[in-house]
Formats: structure tokens, sequence, C-alpha cells
């Protein structure tokens, strides 16, 4: 199974959080728009995350080769699970199988109703934004509408922690890419696959939080060092 984080869509042109220039390092304004508690209580807040959603360069974003490795090991019969941090959606546009994918933190192609939990394509109120609406609220309650992602405060859906549990816990070999292993819950199917006796391989530009677990490192781009990984494999 895989865990893969934002590093393996940076160069897809979708800058990280917290390295170096990431969108919360250039700019800690950023990361309010990212708490449920700040979306909720202040509407200028929600004002500036919908311009930042127009704005957002993952809209024109293409796989870049580390997210089609996956697809040739998918393809090969030895890829299982993949749980991912992103919301990008890019696993899936590379060709993986939906059934395969864990979107743990949701997708930013989807907008919810904070209020009465209707879902509806993202596009659909960005539309309204463009339109001249700062803060469209939902259509059916007049709730407050936020994308389809989980925010800081926010718990993750049960179901999809449950099944990444499960994967970990039986998969053999557990790749972890362009995750710095710091957020929790997710990043703890880390260790629960090593405790299963699986192997651990990280690939990522910098040094993780779990690399004395693994059995193998890998420093350097992602989109380069992916793809030869998974031919010598």
């Amino acid at each position: 199974m895989a865990l893969t984080g934002a590093g393996i869509s940076t160069d897809s042109g979708i800058p990280d959080f917290r390295g170096p220039q990431g969108v919360w390092t250039k700019n800690p304004e950023a990361e309010k728009q990212s708490t449920l508690q700040n979306y909720i209580a202040d509407p200028e807040v929600r004002k500036r995350a919908w311009q930042s959603r127009l704005t957002s360069p993952a809209w024109q974003a293409q796989p870049n080769h580390g997210h089609r490795a996956f697809v040739t090991l998918e393809k090969r019969g030895k890829l299982d699970t993949l749980i991912t941090q992103n919301i990008d959606g890019l696993h899936v546009k590379a060709g993986l199988s939906p059934a395969r994918v864990i979107e743990i933190h949701g997708t930013m192609h989807e907008v919810v109703c904070l209020a009465c939990g209707e879902r509806a394509a993202m596009e659909r109120a960005l539309a309204r934004v463009r339109a001249g609406e700062n803060d469209p609220p939902c259509r059916t309650c007049g709730g407050i509408l936020k994308s389809g992602t989980i925010s800081f405060g926010q718990g993750l859906v049960q179901e999809d922690l449950s099944r990444a549990q499960r994967a970990a816990s039986s998969c053999d070999l557990m790749l972890a890419v362009g995750t710095k292993l710091s957020v929790y819950p997710i990043a703890g199917v880390v260790p629960v696959a090593k405790r299963a006796g699986a192997r651990v391989v990280i690939l990522n530009a910098e040094p993780t939080e779990m690399d004395e677990l693994a059995d193998a490192m890998l420093r350097g781009s992602i989109s380069s060092l992916l793809p030869r990984l998974v031919e010598s494999a």
C-alpha cells in the first residue's frame, strides 16, 4: 500500500503547505482559511477562502510521472490501496482506480453545506463567486458552503480511517511518498504497517518524522525517483 502527501504534487505545480515555499510558510494567514472554527465564525475568512479557491493552481494541474508510477504498480497487480492526504484528485486523474484510493482529507472538487450536508460539484459554487457572490450560501437551506475537504478541527470520515487501518495492518510493503509523516491520525498507518511486519520505504525531498522506521529511504524529486523505483521493483 501507499501513503502520499503534498510532495508528490509539487512537480505538477501545486505548492505544498509547510515546505520552504509552502502556502502556509509564505502566508500564515492562509492557514486560518483551513481552520473550521475560523471559517464558520468569520465571513471575511470565507470570502478570502473563496477567492483562493478560484485561483488555485490545482485546477490546471496535470498528473506527473510520480502519479503515473502508481498506475503502473496497479496494472502489475502490486498496489492494493493508496491513501492520499492530497485533495487535488490527481491520482484518479492519472488513471488509478477510484476504488483503490482513499482521499483521507477529502476533495476540492466538491462543495458541501455545513448545515444540511448537501454536496455538489465545486464548479457550480465557483461560478456563483465569479458572478459576484463573495460567500455563496447553500441554495437548499441557506447554510455555509465549504469545499469537501477536511479542515483543522474537523474529524476524518471514520469509514475511510478504518479502511486505511485495515489496509495498513495487512500489507507487506508500506510506501510513504511526499509526506513528512507529521499529520495524525493518518500518519499512524506507517507504524501500524511496521508492527504488522511490513517493510517501510520512505521517499521524500526532506527528512520525515518516521525515518527511523524505514527499511529504505530515498531523497530527491519524487517524479524522477518513483518511476525508477517502480521499474526496478
